[in-house]
């Protein structure tokens, strides 16, 4: 499991470390500012932030070769931890999903650390299968296999990260090579089962969206939140209001402004600048994670790294497009930001993956083709992302 050999630290990418470093760091002093200057509040994150750095230092030491192996046993877990969700999770009438696993006073949310675990294994799936993966039996069977735990999550029902699953799923699929035969296919399908799961949404889900569709409705009681963000936001102007003055924030008039609306705070107090600052540290860490897994030719790396920067993107849009009135509200959290200690040491486990990945040798890459080594019957089988592996013969 642990194999310093395949690892060469002058590999590391260097820029993505840093940039989760500023923002780990950046995420602390203004969850601070949200909780008022109380230290005591911010312990767990801190404490997640901690052992998140401690986890990317031992992720960086293992042979991904070795763990992808186990992905089928990795993929069970997953399963278990929402099946035990489902069974004894708490959160229904307080956040209107059963998401939440108490051990006394300390609390996970599974959803969040099955994040990872499917993303791994489906990674590895894919490289096990990628030179079958546009053949019907076996894209069906991958479907199966990420939309159990989508159906697990559903059934919470959580439709906020449901979503954010879809969409890191649908980027694994896209690079692995699904045809665009299938996407399409796909692609209607999702829009069909959305619409009417659109049109079906009752109570606070459908207060929502409509909140979206009419920004002026109900300002004083459902779309109370999203307003007084907006305000937050514009008064920060250029320079904000300074760290702990802002008026929305410190006085109580942004509710959840510790996760969801953890961005207003941050415009209010920081302004513009502050607000730019952040979204650049976020586009350094996405563009990092693309060109690791662009420049990887083994394509469970590349599936793998593909999920990772797909889900922080996802979640780092919708959080700031939905707190600036670009998306309707969700309880999608901000990465290194938001309050929640299970989120910050999965967002950092992720980028560890990643780093672990950049650092990886491989002796021979079992996705690296040579003509001379294949028939003609077996490369019409290999799938789109295999074929820009194939090494041509030199002439």
């Amino acid at each position: 499991m642990f194999n310093l050999k395949k690892k060469n630290i002058k590999d590391i990418d260097l820029l993505l470390l840093i940039s989760t470093i500023a923002l780990s760091v950046y995420g602390l002093v203004v969850l601070l500012s949200a909780y008022g200057g109380n230290i005591s509040a911010i312990k767990t994150q801190l404490i997640s932030t901690i052992i998140g750095f401690i986890t990317i230092g031992i992720l960086c030491t293992m042979d991904l070769d070795v763990i992808k192996r186990s992905f089928r046993v990795i993929y069970g877990i997953s399963i278990v931890l929402l099946i035990l969700t489902l069974l004894i999770g708490r959160g229904l009438d307080a956040w209107g999903a059963k998401s939440w696993i108490y051990i006394g006073s300390f609390s996970i949310q599974p959803s969040e650390i099955v994040k990872i675990l499917l993303i791994f294994s489906f990674a590895a799936y894919l490289d096990k299968y990628k030179l079958t993966i546009n053949e019907p039996k076996r894209l069906i069977l991958s479907l199966i296999f990420v939309g159990f735990p989508v159906g697990l999550i559903l059934l919470q029902p959580d439709f906020g990260t449901a979503m954010v699953y879809l969409f890191f799923i649908a980027a694994m699929l896209f690079v692995a090579g699904i045809s665009w035969k299938w996407i399409l296919i796909l692609l209607f399908a999702g829009l069909t089962v959305g619409f009417i799961i659109f049109t079906n949404l009752s109570g606070y889900r459908a207060d929502r969206i409509q909140n979206f569709l009419n920004p002026n409705r109900d300002t004083s009681g459902s779309n109370w939140q999203q307003q007084q963000g907006l305000i937050a936001i514009g008064s920060g102007m250029l320079n904000g209001r300074g760290y702990m003055k802002g008026t929305q924030s410190q006085y109580g008039y942004i509710p959840e402004k510790e996760t969801d609306f953890i961005f207003s705070v941050l415009a209010e107090e920081m302004g513009f600048i502050g607000a730019v600052i952040l979204i650049i540290l976020f586009a350094i860490v996405i563009l990092r994670l693309v060109k690791i897994a662009k420049n990887s030719r083994n394509t469970f790396v590349s599936n793998m790294v593909t999920g990772i920067a797909a889900m922080l993107f996802i979640h780092i849009f919708e959080n700031i497009a939905m707190t600036i009135g670009l998306m309707p509200v969700t309880g999608i959290p901000l990465p290194f930001l938001s309050s929640g200690g299970t989120f910050q040491l999965i967002c950092l486990a992720e980028i560890g993956l990643a780093l672990s990945a950049s650092m990886q040798r491989s002796i021979k890459d079992p996705d690296i083709l040579d003509y001379d080594t294949i028939s003609l019957v077996d490369l019409s089988k290999i799938s789109i992302s295999s074929k820009r592996n194939i090494k041509t013969p030199t002439i």
